[in-house]
């Protein structure tokens, strides 16, 4: 046991094998759920609608302004680093989870 937890053994013995070979099944092998991995979408993402106002979508996380007026002016900054073109955010609407958190804001935007 003292030669495995301090892994002793020569580097190409067969007991070094069978302990490299463990730990790539465990790498492999084990499921994402156990450790609660999940891909996780862009942070920033344009919408399609069919409107002449361009839709966004902005993880919560970004927009750290604790009154509108700033969150907008955040949301506007975001954007234009996402596409390189200014725009003008007219209106976010706040996403709520079932849990009545904040999951993210649509952020609808002019000069798209």
């Amino acid at each position: 046991m003292k030669h495995l937890i301090f892994w002793d053994f020569p580097r190409t013995s067969w007991q070094y094998d069978i302990v490299v070979a463990l730990i790539l099944a465990f790498i492999f092998l084990t499921p994402r759920a156990v450790f609660k991995d999940q891909p996780r979408a862009m942070s920033v993402v344009r919408v399609p609608v069919h409107s002449s106002v361009a839709t966004f979508w902005i993880e919560a996380d970004l927009l750290t302004a604790s009154d509108d007026a700033g969150r907008l002016a955040q949301a506007g900054d975001i954007i234009f680093k996402k596409t390189g073109k200014a725009a003008t955010v007219r209106r976010l609407e706040t996403i709520l989870s079932a849990e009545e958190e904040t999951q993210g804001y649509m952020a609808f935007v002019d000069g798209q």
